[in-house]
């Protein structure tokens, strides 16, 4: 039986999935009546925003020209957030098919998911798809796709996944395009754990792609990167139901049981070899992935007795979804304001969002969460540099020599017609414009170098907002840079609150502090004490609001009388006013952490 290994890429909302359920009931995996819409988006959050998180292998058959074809398919997220799922995705194939929208063009991450594929030697077959929708032009589209990446428009396949038109043609095309999986370089088991999960029951399962040897139940296996053995009690193929299987063969992907009972003994990326019989280099694994986004997670409510401390449910729940996603960090964290919970680290803005929602379904766990920052590198006057994630671990000013921060590379796919409105947008951020280029009649890329800073809030909704939906971005951490970036610290009643710290531009400092300030004064309540709210830099102070105070009225009770008995009861509530603010701790809700999130333009 001939093998191909492929995984199916595009920009977010292109129809990877539906696709992939087209795949599965036109090669009879699924039947009609078991056939569901996001067939392998197994997560209750992929379906309810509809898109797809984490990547799915499933193995198929297809009888071509009378031989029959095992094709091993992935299909992967599309959101510039989860590229590092996307790459290990494709290491384990030989071939990718790259799909483009009909109605909606080359986006942004159809570039830089068919980059990675390139880079990666992958050979790439272009689809376009929904050519049923009114709004289709599947010519035009198949232009663009010849245009941006060189590939011949007459060889993209026109398909539509949610009538099956094209289906046909475009399994074939697998079948003949694609390569076979390159010959073993030894006899010896070599298998790439691509992902892996936690199951109650099993323990950890791991994906694997083997590239040479053969795994059978009741091997003794190694982990070539933790050099830890276990025996193999259980071999699984998705096709796409879990079926047992005695043996993996070359070039098949699967999953394996072998009894692992902890999250550390498996690393995604790592390489399983035969205990006694182990292979003397280790595959390829995969680039660790830089978080650029960090914020922190603390239990919302307090402990109670007898129950399982909320920070060790947290722990292992953070632990758990850790094993299924590799590419986020987490270390513990300890606030005066919140309490004991944990730093951690993530590629975007959704992913942490992403990982928030999954951690509180998943974990049955309550978070509270801080406003995200960006990593910084600090030069000191001896030499030295430190990465910090967080704003209160900035050392002394006196020994900063320079603050440096992550530069993006951004390209932006837009209509024409918003051209001037996105430059502009650009500028305010900080950006330094690269290049511009034609990808259609009615299209261009618009390229920048923006501080990453400037972008993980809500550049994208305005983006969105400025081109009525129709404009896509994609982006990657090119360097840091040396910049004009000072601390700003926000002081509530007198009393600087780390949680709500922030690194930005001296020339924005006073405008984002005024807006933090404003939201602040929104969201804590009134107590019985004016509350003073300042930012300052350094010693100085650069912004400053007032929440007034509760005043009860000590003169109901004086009907009349003489002035001095007024003014005495008075002058009491003044003093104890002045006395309960020395003393007064003031409660910060959660929304107020993310005030410095809204902070506005």
């Amino acid at each position: 039986m001939k093998i191909r290994n492929f995984s199916i890429i595009a920009h977010i909302d292109h129809g990877k999935s539906t696709l992939a359920d087209r795949l599965l009931q036109a090669t009879k995996a699924v039947s009609e009546r078991e056939a569901r819409a996001q067939f392998l988006d197994s997560m209750d959050l992929e379906r309810e925003r509809g898109i797809t998180i984490k990547a799915s292998a499933v193995t198929v058959t297809h009888t071509y020209k009378g031989e029959v074809y095992e094709l091993n398919f992935i299909d992967t997220p599309g959101h510039v957030d989860f590229t590092y799922e996307v790459s290990r995705a494709l290491k384990a194939c030989e071939g990718a098919v790259l799909v483009v929208d009909s109605t909606q063009g080359v986006q942004a991450q159809t570039v830089a998911n068919a980059y990675l594929a390139v880079a990666g030697d992958l050979t790439i077959i272009p689809v376009v798809n929904k050519i049923d929708l009114p709004a289709a032009n599947p010519d035009g589209v198949a232009m663009e796709i010849e245009q941006v990446f060189g590939f011949p428009a007459e060889e993209c396949i026109y398909v539509s996944a949610k009538t099956g038109q094209g289906i046909q043609p475009l399994l074939d095309a697998i079948c003949e395009k694609l390569p076979e999986p390159k010959a073993p370089t030894t006899k010896k088991l070599r298998g790439l754990v691509f992902d892996a999960k936690y199951d109650e029951y099993r323990g950890v399962v791991m994906y694997v792609r083997i590239f040479d040897g053969q795994l059978k139940q009741g091997d003794k296996i190694r982990m070539m990167g933790t050099g830890r053995t276990f025996s193999v009690t259980e071999l699984l193929r998705y096709t796409p139901f879990p079926q047992k299987v005695k043996m993996l063969d070359y070039a098949q992907v699967g999953s394996v049981c072998a009894g692992m009972k902890t999250l550390g003994d498996v690393r995604v990326g790592d390489t399983i070899t035969l205990d006694l019989d182990p292979a003397e280099i280790a595959l390829e694994g995969y680039e660790e992935p830089k978080q650029m986004v960090h914020c922190d997670f603390y239990p919302s409510s307090a402990d109670e007795e007898g129950k399982k401390s909320d920070f060790e449910q947290l722990r292992e729940a953070i632990e758990k979804l850790h094993l299924n996603d590799a590419s986020f960090t987490f270390e513990p964290q300890h606030s005066e304001a919140l309490g004991f919970g944990f730093r951690c680290g993530f590629l975007g803005l959704l992913h942490m969002d992403i990982v928030q929602e999954r951690l509180e379904r998943e974990g049955g766990v309550s978070i509270v969460q801080t406003a995200p920052t960006v990593s910084y590198i600090i030069d000191l006057m001896d030499g030295t540099e430190v990465e910090i994630h967080n704003p209160a671990d900035l050392p002394d000013p006196s020994k900063i020599k320079a603050i440096r921060e992550p530069i993006v590379k951004i390209e932006i796919i837009c209509p024409n017609e918003n051209i001037g409105d996105l430059m502009k947008l650009c500028e305010l951020r900080r950006g330094i414009f690269q290049a511009q280029e034609m990808i259609s009649e009615s299209r261009q890329i618009l390229k920048y170098e923006i501080p990453l800073a400037e972008i993980i809030y809500d550049f994208y909704d305005k983006l969105k907002s400025v081109t009525r939906g129709y404009g896509t971005m994609d982006y990657t951490i090119t360097q840091y840079r040396e910049d004009r970036l000072v601390k700003v610290q926000i002081l509530v009643n007198g009393e600087a609150v780390e949680a709500l710290s922030l690194i930005c531009h001296r020339d924005n400092a006073e405008q984002r502090s005024r807006a933090i300030l404003q939201k602040l004064k929104e969201q804590i309540d009134r107590h019985q004490f004016e509350i003073p709210l300042q930012a300052a830099i350094g010693g100085k102070i650069i912004a400053r609001e007032s929440i007034k105070a509760v005043r009860k009225n000590v003169l109901a009770k004086c009907y009349g009388g003489d002035i001095s008995r007024k003014r005495k009861l008075l002058e009491k509530q003044k003093e104890g006013k002045k006395r309960m603010k020395q003393i007064g701790n003031v409660t910060i809700p959660q929304e107020a952490f993310m005030a410095i999130l809204d902070q506005g333009d």
